[in-house]
This record gives structure tokens, sequence and C-alpha cells, in this order.
């Protein structure tokens, strides 16, 4: 009995002075400022169990999209932290310089006095990209969406119009928090009722291809991949919380659309069904450019990281191009998911980078998220049949996405935190 007191009375000190000597407190900074950055539960777990392992400090994680729990010491003397945290959009420029500080601190470079205050320099730095910036990488990803899904020259510049409207949306979010609760279904509304006015007044425009192509920057397609692939590595609370908020963001764009569309019809009339004629094959070379490009100013990478990131779209698109012919068009997703995980991986063992890097903009890409869209307006417009089977076929493309996400982690393993290379 002398012995487990004097060891637990030991422990007690043991977790005491790592409360002082800055360990515990650049800990619970990393984990919010990666949470912040937009990192996965089930990733951002493994990382902060990683780190506390190198520094020597018994804990146990519990991430969720809204919270973050932090235990530390032997379990009958410790100590818990819960943080309250937002989801966060992701930010490829500020993970890559949290990880960086992360490794140097686990490799003894510096203290962890020293990363704690690195990394609030991190948190406090302005954003890489101004306003116009975003406003036109916004528009760009709607213009290169309409082409990836057929859409022609009107309906490619149809597009582009409402992500340059949705930018301009997202811009004044900043200066009024309160729109951004209401900001899917008033950027959906203010695009169906644009369009359906354009298809009208203009014509000679997919007004359905073109709303969906200008909304596709709305779509939660990553936060379903992402959620789908919490509950695959048996992260259920957290892949629940988000597969919820993704089913959420759906519903409010479909909402927004519906109303747009009816009140567009009782003011200008029902615009007539237009077929689009689809750009020649080599303009899709372009728009991956022009979608690299974006990605990169809205997920705010690196511009060194462009090159990077357009090499992950052009893997997408030839893997899902081969995976379409040879499985069909859900299944298919696997490959253009394998091919991106493991050039991803690659990626980062080569240059000790994070993989997110090229990943994010690559899965992009590939995400269901207009698959989602088409099958809340099918249950909007009462086609319960129709809206099944699309949701049915998104689950599948998701499924798809993360299986071959899982497998790509097998072929090459992902790269420790300290790693460089």
């Amino acid at each position: 009995m002398h012995t487990e007191s004097t060891s637990g009375r030991d422990e007690s000190i043991h977790a005491t002075t790592a409360s002082t000597d800055g360990r515990v407190d650049f800990l619970l900074t990393l984990a919010h400022a990666l949470h912040s950055a937009g990192t996965a539960s089930h990733r951002l777990e493994e990382i902060m169990a990683l780190a506390a392992e190198r520094l020597g400090l018994p804990s146990q994680f519990f991430s969720t999209p809204t919270s973050f729990f932090a235990s530390f010491g032997p379990q009958d003397t410790q100590r818990t932290y819960l943080l309250r945290v937002q989801p966060g959009d992701t930010d490829l420029g500020r993970l890559t310089r949290l990880e960086k500080i992360a490794g140097d601190v686990l490799g003894g470079r510096c203290s962890p006095s020293e990363g704690v205050q690195a990394i609030e320099g991190v948190q406090s730095a302005t954003p890489p990209y101004g306003p116009l910036a975003t406003t036109l990488a916004f528009a760009a990803a709607s213009g290169a969406a309409a082409l990836f899904l057929g859409g022609g020259w009107p309906e490619v510049l149809h597009g582009t119009g409402v992500g340059g409207f949705i930018g301009l949306l997202a811009l004044a979010t900043s200066y009024r928090p309160s729109i951004g609760r209401v900001f899917e279904p008033v950027a959906a509304f203010g695009a169906a009722l644009a369009l359906g006015a354009a298809g009208v007044l203009v014509g000679g425009v997919s007004v359905p291809l073109a709303t969906l192509a200008g909304l596709i920057v709305l779509s939660p397609g990553y936060s379903l991949t992402t959620a789908m692939s919490e509950l695959s590595t048996r992260h259920l609370s957290s892949g629940t919380a988000r597969l919820s908020g993704a089913f959420m963001v759906f519903l409010g764009i479909g909402f927004g659309v519906a109303l747009g569309t009816r009140l567009a019809g009782t003011i200008f009339g029902a615009p007539p069904q237009v077929t689009p004629v689809p750009m020649p094959s080599w303009a899709i070379w372009g728009a991956i450019l022009v979608a690299a490009s974006a990605f990169t100013v809205l997920l705010r990478a690196e511009l060194r990281d462009l090159g990077w990131i357009t090499l992950s779209g052009v893997l997408a698109f030839l893997g899902a191009r081969v995976g379409a012919s040879a499985l069909g068009p859900e299944l298919g997703m696997f490959l253009g998911a394998l091919g991106v995980g493991v050039g991803s991986n690659v990626y980062s063992h080569v240059t000790g980078r994070p993989a997110s890097v090229p990943l994010v903009p690559g899965v992009l890409m590939l995400v269901p998220g207009s698959i989602g869209f088409r099958s809340v307006l099918s249950l909007l417009d009462r086609e319960v049949v129709s809206g099944v089977d699309t949701a049915f076929q998104m689950v599948l493309v998701a499924t798809a996405l993360v299986a071959g996400l899982l497998v790509a982690n097998v072929i090459v393993s992902e790269r420790h935190l300290d790693h460089r290379p």
C-alpha cells in the first residue's frame, strides 16, 4: 500500500510538472489550432496521441466537430480539459505551418513554450489572399465545375457569375456574422432567382446545369466524405455529427433553390428547356488548371503548392475516368481516390509537408456534392423514388472515395509529424 501511495504521488507530481513546463499548454494550443484549421477528428486524435507520447505524457483525447477533450496523467489522477471549438474551414497553409511547428517541438528543435508562441503567431497572421482574389476564386471554381458537368460557354459564363455572387456574399459574412447562419439558403435563393430570370430574359442557357455549377462551391461534399471516413475508422460520434451537418447544408441549399426557382417562375415565367452543348474535350485540361488555382486560394494553400495541387487534380480526373470505364461511374471513384491518396502520401514523405496539401483539392475534384444536391431537389419536387435513388448513389460514391483513401494509407503509410525528408 505504501508503494502504491508513493507511486501515485510521484505520478501526480509528474502531471503537475508537465503543466508548469509548458507541455500541456503546447498540446492544448496545438489541438485548438489544428481543429480550427479543418483537421478531421480521427486525424486530430492521431496527431495529438503521437505528440503526447513523444513528450512523455500519458494522455487520452476525444474530438468532435464542436469540442475537444484532453486528459493527462494516469487514470486515477487525470486532469481533464475541455476546449469548445467551432468547425473551421480547411486552411492548408496554416496546417502546413502548424505541423512544422509540432515537428520542431517533438524533434527537440524548440521548446514547448516556444512552440506555443509560434502557434499563436500562425493563428494571428493575416489571410494570404485578399477579398478580390477570394471572390475571383469562387467564380473560377464554379465556372470550371460547369465545364466538368458537361456545360458549354453559356453555362460556364452563368456559373461563373453565380460563383462570383457567392464569393461576394461570403465576403459580407466577415462584416455581418449573422449572415453566416443563413449563408447557404440565401446564396442558393439568390442564385436560383438570378439564373431563372436569365433563362427567360437572356435565353440559351441550361438553367439547372448552371445552377448546379454555380452552387458547387457551397456543397458540403468534402464534409460528407470526411464524415464517412470518420465512421469507417470507428469515430462514430464525430462522423455522425459531421454527417448530420452536411445533410442540413444540403437541405438549406435545396430550400433556397426551390424558393428562388418558384419566385423566378412567378415573376418571369418558366425558362425554356435548353440542352447544353459540351465544350471540346481538350478544354477539360484548362478547367483542371483553373480549378486547381481556385482551390489554392479558397483553401489558403501556399502558391508554391499550385503545381502539386494541379497534379493531384490530374490524378483524380484520370483515375476517375479509368475507374469509371472499369468499375462503373460510382465505384470508379475508388481508383481516383486511390491515386490521389497514394500520390499525397508520397508527396508528404518526399517534402516533409502535410499530405492534406494535395489530398484535399484532389478529393474535392471527386466528392459527390452535386449528386447530393440533385437528391435534395428531387425530394423537394416530391419525386421520392428518384430522390432516394440519387441519395443512395451519393452514399455509394462517398463510400468508394473513403475506401480508396483508406487503401492508399495501407499502400503508402502516412508521415509522422517529426519526420524530415
